[in-house]
């Protein structure tokens, strides 16, 4: 038996969340086209024939705007610890920013080895600079090995996963067989609320977003009824995120209702209310309240 840790890392919006849902083969985390959208460190376990991978999804590298920003970045970081190696992913689509070379900066001091992931190939192939690019990205560390995939169409996965798995020490699995993750249905449940608001909402809304679970209580009929309050920063945004007669937070709670019938398997009922936070992603009173520190 092979078991360990693995951690995806890369600066925002590269695909290290698609990559994960892939590598599990089912939706684990959400996603969206917007950076940042993965806030928090997200552990994903994938069981094998002979081996278990513990997938670590973190927050993606950047230059912190906010405290909240700095917290994100204190939790990717948290991740590199007692691990057993490292994907890199990055988008092959463009040449490497200031943040894909923090990312990699960051990477100096970790000994186990680093695998660099080339996401969005079936796009990346099509133009005449890549081979330039992928150039680029290598000569940023000293990488175990270079995968081209593409996190969206399962493309190269299966070469990627073997990879990882290659450099898995022999012990026993960190976790049950029937354990996917380690959060509670109430994280997961927040998740996707915030992931239909980062769908649904434009400019910056939807980073200002943040949801707690208020209340989960079962019902006649096996309805669950849940009440979950999103936040925002400044009341012109709390009118947006309900829009005009309440149009606005009506489709962020079909959309969420439907991802939540699928996670818990049974019916809900969800009512959702938006309340102010003045600019609590500079307050670390309510960045720890709303679940965003190191775990």
């Amino acid at each position: 038996m092979k078991s360990g840790f693995c951690v995806l890392w890369g600066r925002p919006n590269v695909g290290k969340s698609t990559l994960l849902n892939a590598m599990l083969g089912r939706k684990h985390v959400i996603v969206s086209p917007r950076p940042q959208t993965t806030r928090h460190r997200i552990t994903g376990v994938l069981h094998g024939d002979g081996y278990q991978i513990v997938f670590l999804d973190t927050p993606g590298i950047h230059e912190p705007q906010h405290k909240l920003g700095t917290t994100m970045i204190r939790t990717a970081r948290g991740a590199l610890q007692d691990i057993e190696c490292v994907i890199l992913v990055a988008d092959a689509t463009d040449k490497p920013h200031d943040d894909d070379r923090r990312a990699a900066e960051l990477l100096n001091n970790p000994t186990v080895p680093v695998l660099l992931a080339l996401n969005k190939i079936d796009v990346a192939r099509e133009h005449s600079e890549y081979a330039a690019r992928r150039a680029a990205f290598e000569s940023l560390h000293s990488f175990a090995g270079t995968y081209e995939i593409s996190a969206l169409k399962s493309d190269g996965i299966e070469e990627l996963k073997a990879a990882v798995i290659s450099r898995l020490p022999e012990g026993d699995p960190y976790f049950p067989p029937d354990m996917i993750g380690d959060r509670a249905p109430e994280f997961h449940i927040e998740e996707l609320i915030r992931e239909q608001a980062m769908l649904q909402l434009r400019e910056e809304v939807p980073h200002a977003v943040a949801v707690g679970v208020e209340q989960m209580e079962p019902r006649p009929k096996g309805v669950l009824y849940i009440t979950a309050f999103i936040y925002v920063e400044r009341s012109s945004q709390k009118g947006i995120v309900i829009g005009d007669g309440g149009a606005r937070i009506k489709e962020i709670g079909q959309g969420a209702r439907k991802g939540i019938e699928t996670l818990l398997g049974r019916s809900i009922y969800l009512e959702l209310r938006v309340k102010v936070r003045e600019k609590w992603r500079d307050n670390e009173t309510w960045i720890r309240r709303l679940g965003y520190e190191e775990r």
